[in-house]
């Protein structure tokens, strides 16, 4: 089979022949019909994310939709020719860049109906730092103001949805053209991520930004409110500074997790969760894919497209 392989951290990526995994008991094996990119992805590529887990070669990808083609033994969860959806291993090397992939059962869950692949393949990682983040670390509830930074981006899009599925008053910040596509997102407010919004009245901050970004952000919430950090690792002193504005903040990282994937699916039944694609690439073209997402700019996701 075809995989995407990076042979130093920092080199160029390659597709290389290499043999098709085999599904050990409990596992699935996928034919990956496309593949979700993540800032993880670049990062890991330059050597600056979670590659002490990680053994080179790598194949690089977490988000994964496609068919299941094998099930091990054990496996009652699936059959051959069913439609998946997931972030296995996370944030040890799942190899989702590739024509298959091998995955516990239980880090899959089947495909929401009215998906195509890519639009599922763009859903579970940033999909479920959200929903874990807003759910299981702030029990957002309803009435509550919660912040999201870079609204517009792959965790930013998808946590305006679910913030405001739960009920919650939706703060968005973003670049001034991205504004329309975050209030369509449904967000009560948008502000221009420049200048931030008005201080001391947030409960809840969903952060994505390390370094000053991160730390001023701190500043939207009022006395006791609680920023969850993705980037707490890239924030130097951000508990000492929110113990100093009598807030708190929490370091996150996402997990595998089948019932936060059953719970995504359920609201994209409801019409109330719909992953945004702003550009596809076929998977010969990962570096291409990676190089977007260093920009930093990308607008919803960006996903490889791996099988017709």
């Amino acid at each position: 089979m075809r995989a995407v392989l990076q042979r130093a951290w920092g080199d160029p990526l390659e597709v290389a022949e290499v043999p098709t995994p085999r599904p050990a008991p409990g596992d699935v094996l996928v034919r990956v019909f496309a593949a979700g990119v993540n800032p993880v992805d670049h990062y890991t590529a330059i050597g600056q994310a979670y590659n002490m887990v990680l053994s080179l070669p790598h194949t690089h990808g977490w988000d994964v939709a496609g068919v299941v083609e094998q099930v091990g033994y054990g496996v009652t969860r699936f059959a051959p020719g069913d439609r998946v959806y997931g972030m296995p291993w996370f944030p040890r090397a799942a190899g989702a860049f590739a024509d298959y992939l091998t995955a516990p059962a239980r880090h899959l869950a089947p495909m929401p109906e009215g998906l195509g692949f890519p639009e599922a393949a763009a859903l579970p990682l940033a999909g479920l730092t959200a929903w874990q983040i807003l759910t299981e670390v702030a029990g957002v509830a309803a009435g509550q103001r919660v912040l999201v930074s870079g609204a517009a981006g792959g965790v930013g899009h998808l946590a305006v949805q679910i913030a405001k599925a739960r009920g919650a008053h939706v703060i968005g910040t973003a670049s001034p053209p991205k504004h329309e596509f975050v209030r369509a997102l449904g967000a009560d407010e948008v502000v221009d991520h420049r200048t931030g919004p008005p201080a001391r009245d947030v409960d809840v901050v969903v952060q994505m930004f390390g370094g000053e970004h991160g730390l001023a952000a701190l500043r939207a919430l009022r006395p006791g409110g609680l920023l969850v950090s993705g980037q707490s690792a890239w924030t130097p002193g951000l508990h000492e500074r929110a113990a100093d504005l009598g807030v708190r903040a929490v370091g996150y990282l996402v997990d595998p997790d089948a019932a936060g994937l059953a719970a995504l699916t359920d609201l994209v039944h409801k019409g109330q969760l719909s992953p945004h694609v702003s550009e596809t690439f076929p998977l010969t073209e990962a570096q291409r894919a990676l190089n977007l997402l260093a920009e930093g700019r990308t607008t919803g996701k960006v996903v490889l497209t791996v099988t017709d």
